[in-house]
C-alpha cells in the first residue's frame, strides 16, 4: 500500500488529476490517495496558498502528485509549488523531452532529459525594491551545484545515456555560473575516474547556444544539467519540440521525498470545459511509479498512453481529436487494465 498525497490545485489541475487517479486505481498496486489543498482557491478560503497540513502530509507520504495552481495576484504571497519544493527539500527537477507517436511535433524521435537545479538560483526569492526599481539575488552554491551534477550522471547511467552536457553562462556570470561550471567538471572527473568504461561523454554550452541547438540540432543532447531559471526556460522550449506542454511531465526529487507534476499551468481559460490534455499528468504518474521502484507498472502505464495516442480515436482537441479529458483517460485505463 502506497500513501500518495494528492494536490489537485486550481484550473485544469483537478480535471487532469481526477483523470489520472482513475487510471491508477486500475493498477495492480494498492494506493491510499489522500487529498489536500494548495493554490489560489485555497488562498481565497484560508489566506494561505500552502497550509501546514499539506506540507506535513506530503512529508509523510510515499510520494506526492501535484496538479496545477493559479498564481495569487499578490506580489507578497509566495507561490505554493516553490514553497512546497523548498519544504520537502526537492532539489532536483527532472523534465523529460520525449517524442510520442501520434503527436504532431517538430521532431518525432527525441528522448532528452533536462535536469534542473531546483533549490536556488534566481528562484531563491531574495528580492527587494530599490529607488530605481528592484533587484534579485542569484544564489549559486558549490553544494547544490555538486549535488545536481551527481544527479545528472546517475540518471545518465540509469537510463543508458552516453552524454551529459552542462549549460551555463559563465562567460558573463563569471562568479555564480563559474561555481556551477567548476562543480560540474569536478564531478565529471570523479565519475570518469571511478568508471572509465561507462562511456559517458561530457561537454558544455552557453545557455544561448544551447537554446539554439535545442531547436536546430537537438540530437546532440541526451542529458542536460543546468541552473534553476535556465532549466525552466529550456525545458519549456524542449516541450515545444515534442507537442507542447500537454506532453511534458516532471519529477521533483530530494533525499526523502518526490513530487510529480505536469509542466503546464492551471490554464484557467479552459478550466471546466473538459478539454484539457491529461497526458502530462499521466506521464508524471509514470515518473512517480519509477520513483517508487514500480518500473513494470510505469512501463505498462506509458505503453497504454502510447497505444491511445497511436490509435487516435480518443484524443483531446489539442492532439487533434474531439474527446474529453476523461474519455481519453478511460481509453488509457482500459488498455492499462488489460495489459
Amino acid at each position: 500500500m502506497y500513501t500518495i498525497t494528492v494536490i489537485p490545485g486550481d484550473g485544469i489541475g483537478p480535471e487532469v488529476m481526477e483523470a489520472t487517479l482513475n487510471i491508477l486505481r486500475a493498477s495492480d498496486l494498492e494506493f491510499d490517495f489522500q487529498e489536500v489543498r494548495a493554490g489560489y482557491a485555497c488562498f481565497q478560503d484560508t489566506g494561505t496558498t500552502l497550509p501546514d497540513e499539506t506540507i506535513e502530509m506530503a512529508k509523510n507520504s510515499d510520494a506526492t502528485l501535484f496538479g496545477a495552481v493559479t498564481s495569487v495576484p499578490d506580489q507578497k504571497t509566495a507561490g505554493s509549488i516553490l514553497a512546497l519544493r523548498k519544504a520537502l527539500g526537492l532539489y532536483a527537477n527532472l523534465r523529460p523531452i520525449k517524442s510520442y507517436p501520434g503527436v504532431k511535433a517538430v521532431y518525432n524521435d527525441l528522448d532528452i532529459l533536462i535536469i534542473r537545479e531546483n533549490s536556488e538560483g534566481l528562484y531563491s526569492e531574495i528580492e527587494e525594491y530599490t529607488e530605481e526599481g528592484a533587484t534579485a539575488l542569484r544564489v549559486i552554491t558549490r553544494k547544490a551545484s555538486d549535488r545536481i551534477s551527481r544527479v545528472a550522471f546517475e540518471e545518465a547511467l540509469k537510463r543508458g545515456k552516453t552524454r551529459v552536457t552542462a549549460v551555463h553562462k559563465a562567460n558573463v556570470l563569471r562568479k555564480t555560473d563559474g561555481v556551477f561550471r567548476e562543480a560540474f567538471w569536478k564531478v565529471a572527473k570523479e565519475y570518469k575516474d571511478i568508471d572509465a568504461s561507462s562511456g559517458i561523454e561530457t561537454d558544455e554550452f552557453y545557455v544561448d547556444a544551447a537554446a539554439m541547438f535545442l531547436v536546430t540540432d537537438p540530437h546532440r543532447f541526451q542529458v542536460l544539467v543546468t541552473t534553476n531559471l535556465f532549466g525552466d526556460i529550456l525545458s519549456d522550449e524542449g516541450a515545444g519540440l515534442v507537442g507542447g506542454l500537454g506532453m511534458a511531465p516532471s519529477a521533483n526529487i530530494g533525499d526523502n521525498n518526490g513530487l510529480f507534476e505536469p509542466v503546464h499551468g492551471s490554464a484557467p481559460d479552459i478550466a471546466g470545459t473538459s478539454v484539457a490534455n491529461p497526458a502530462a499528468m499521466i506521464l508524471s504518474a509514470c515518473l512517480m511509479l519509477q520513483f517508487l521502484g514500480e518500473h513494470q507498472e510505469a512501463f505498462k502505464l506509458e505503453q497504454a498512453l502510447i497505444n491511445v495516442l497511436k490509435q487516435g480515436t480518443f484524443l483531446t482537441p489539442d492532439l487533434g481529436g474531439a474527446s474529453t479529458t476523461m474519455e481519453m483517460a478511460q481509453a488509457v485505463r482500459k488498455i492499462f487494465e488489460e495489459s
